[in-house]
């Protein structure tokens, strides 16, 4: 089965309010902390086309995109859906 996977950097709201969100939903997911790792800023880098930004959050294959991206995709009704085989 795919996962949930989160990059993340400590001291970020915006990797709290995100990993909120998922408990919520009760769906567990696989933080990455990129915080003074370069390695794994790289790995996030390549898997998320270059955005810099935390959170980066990938369901299965899909790149969602951060914070923002993840509650509006909420909002529209699109993420139950995509975490249906999470639950």
């Amino acid at each position: 089965m795919a996962e949930i996977i989160i990059y993340t950097k400590s001291h970020c709201p915006y990797c709290v309010k995100a990993k909120q969100l998922f408990k919520m939903k009760k769906v567990s997911y696989q933080e990455i902390d990129i915080t003074d790792n370069a390695s794994l800023l790289e790995e996030m880098l390549a898997k998320s086309s270059g955005r810099k930004t935390v959170p980066q959050i990938f369901i299965g294959k899909q790149h969602i995109g951060g914070c923002d991206d993840l509650y509006a995709l909420n909002e529209q009704g699109k993420l139950d859906p995509l975490l249906t085989v999470y639950l």
